[in-house]
């Protein structure tokens, strides 16, 4: 039981990062190899603890754009707009998100700063994850544990990691700055 509370505390942690946090599905696959874990549980509590992480990170980011400029805010209340006009594609890209290995700290950030409904956003999420996690811990005995630091460090230090996650920040920071209430009235009369 310790193993699996341990196991929840460092992926909520890790997940509670804005940025350059290792992927939890390496810190998924140490825990298999160096413990003795059932697939499931670890499956499930690491999906929540993922999730739980990035939604109190959201709330974080609500939290900061209280006190963005009200130019800022009032591009993002139209980007909520926008998002919540169309529930249905913003869970279809959130889904297909979850499922991809980019980091998903900023989209969550985004979607803080955006003041998103975040119960949908982060049970989507949390599916996601189910099933990339499902696919990390079944696999994960086909993992030799000497290349696990090797992949630790590669994703803190390489320049593709490093860089893909000042591009990410960066996306987040062009996403405060679109002028969302004339992209939305666009996008609104077509």
């Amino acid at each position: 039981m310790t193993d699996y509370l341990i196991l929840f505390a460092v992926v909520l942690g890790v997940n509670l990062m804005p940025a350059f946090g290792p992927p939890t599905w390496a810190i998924l696959v140490l825990f298999v190899l160096n413990r003795d874990l059932a697939a499931v549980p670890t499956i499930a509590i690491a999906a929540a603890g993922a999730a739980l992480g990035r939604l109190l990170l959201a709330y974080a980011f609500r939290f900061l754009g209280d006190r963005l400029p009200q130019r800022l805010r009032s591009n993002l209340d139209a980007a909520r707009a926008a998002v919540e006009r169309n529930p249905r594609n913003g869970l279809l890209a959130l889904g297909l998100f979850a499922l991809s290995p980019v980091p998903s700290a900023q989209l969550f950030e985004a979607a803080g700063l955006a003041r998103v409904r975040l119960v949908q956003f982060t049970l989507a999420f949390f599916a996601g994850r189910l099933v990339s996690y499902s696919i990390y811990v079944l696999s994960a005995a086909g993992v030799r544990a000497s290349s696990l630091g090797d992949t630790f460090r590669e994703a803190l230090t390489s320049p593709a990691g490093i860089a893909l996650q000042l591009a990410m920040i960066a996306a987040l920071i062009g996403f405060t700055l679109i002028d969302w209430s004339k992209w939305a009235g666009r996008n609104a009369k077509d």
